[in-house]
């Protein structure tokens, strides 16, 4: 499956978070699960000098947007994520995203995409600053230099022609894209079709 996501974007952190559940059951029962990230930028051209979070909210959106975000923090504090907005940091993610296509070619897209969630939710790290994204792929075991900024500047464009505009979207095989977090019951049902349907077809 695919799964169109911005590391900056907490519904994107949240669908993430209950996909690795379902998939973690379905690899229990022996179920083969791959997920490749595909990227979107939630703010294209952002500066990457780093701004506070909540006070970019307020600024772009209104102070109402600013409200929301904590809201929806404790919203995933009941599913055990830590959401800290105050310590927040507004970032471009292009180079983000660079590190996940870097680590999926080193099998660790997936570690990788989950730290730079934390990284950004939890730790109130920049993840727009080339130092610390150096530090994240060393603690991750992620060497980088592997893919070139044009490859993924081709990634996005292609997300573009897809005509998504919002994230996050699961493209699961031979399913309707599941836009939005979902439910991790909504993705389990999904991944389990998909690799019964994907059995079927290697059986023919």
């Amino acid at each position: 499956m695919q799964f169109v996501m911005d590391v900056i974007c907490a519904h994107s952190y949240l669908g993430y978070t209950r996909f690795a559940r379902a998939a973690d059951l379905l690899r229990a029962e022996g179920v083969q699960v791959t997920v490749e990230f595909l990227p979107f930028e939630l703010a294209p051209g952002a500066p990457a000098d780093g701004q506070p979070l909540l006070a970019v909210l307020e600024q772009t959106f209104d102070p109402q947007a600013a409200a929301g975000a904590l809201v929806f923090a404790e919203r995933a504090a009941r599913e055990g994520l830590q959401f800290e907005y105050g310590k927040a940091i507004a970032t471009g993610t292009f180079d983000a995203h660079r590190l996940i296509a870097d680590a999926a070619h080193q099998d660790k897209a997936e570690p990788m995409a989950e730290r730079l969630f934390r990284a950004h939710f939890t730790d109130g790290l920049h993840i727009g600053d080339p130092a610390t994204l150096a530090r994240l792929a060393a603690e991750v075991g992620v060497t980088t230099g592997h893919v070139p900024s044009r490859e993924v500047r081709a990634r996005l464009d292609g997300v573009r022609r897809l005509g998504i505009t919002g994230v996050p979207v699961f493209l699961i095989e031979n399913l309707p894209p599941l836009t939005g977090s979902q439910t991790e019951t909504t993705l389990l049902a999904a991944l389990r079709q998909a690799a019964i349907t994907k059995g079927e077809h290697r059986d023919h």
